[in-house]
């Protein structure tokens, strides 16, 4: 008998409002539209896999890969590899997501690098106060400690 068929007989012993806690420790709790395992990878860690794939690559400016990025050229590519359109530049990119908090980021995050108002680079946030991103002329994608507090965060809509 397995776990959910047990849930039934579970529930007229327990009451239902233990039946959830009941299929949770089971490991058997299943919610109606919820992703199974297999849609579970979300597109933000999907396009952070792809960035981390790229490892390597040089840097030139305007190019959106496959093999050669500049830092919103690697961004686009990894989003659209995962299923997500974004705009050309780093400030499109930041205009266009849902702005967040550094408390509230995410794997797969963009990350803006900003000198007032204005947007100059971006990656992706990969933990511990690091990102994959195309630095610059003579450089390859990378994954580096953010170096500035100058930081937006944008998550993909």
């Amino acid at each position: 008998m397995t776990a959910l068929n047990r849930v039934p007989s579970l529930l007229t012993r327990a009451g239902t409002a233990s039946a959830l806690t009941i299929a949770a420790v089971s490991g058997s709790i299943v919610v109606p539209g919820a992703a199974s395992g297999a849609e579970a990878a979300t597109v933000a860690s999907k396009a952070l896999k792809v960035a981390a794939s790229k490892k390597g690559s040089p840097y030139k400016y305007g190019a959106t890969g496959p093999g050669r990025f500049d830092c919103s050229g690697l961004t686009l590519y990894s989003f659209k590899k995962a299923g997500k359109k974004l705009p050309r530049t780093a400030q499109q990119q930041y205009n266009k997501t849902k702005h967040i908090s550094a408390s509230n980021r995410k794997l797969g995050d963009l990350v803006f690098l900003h000198s007032g108002s204005s947007v100059y680079h971006v990656g992706i946030y990969a933990g511990k106060g690091k990102i994959w991103h195309s630095p610059k002329t003579g450089d390859v994608v990378r994954l580096q400690k953010l170096w500035t507090k100058n930081v937006w965060y944008g998550r993909v809509r």
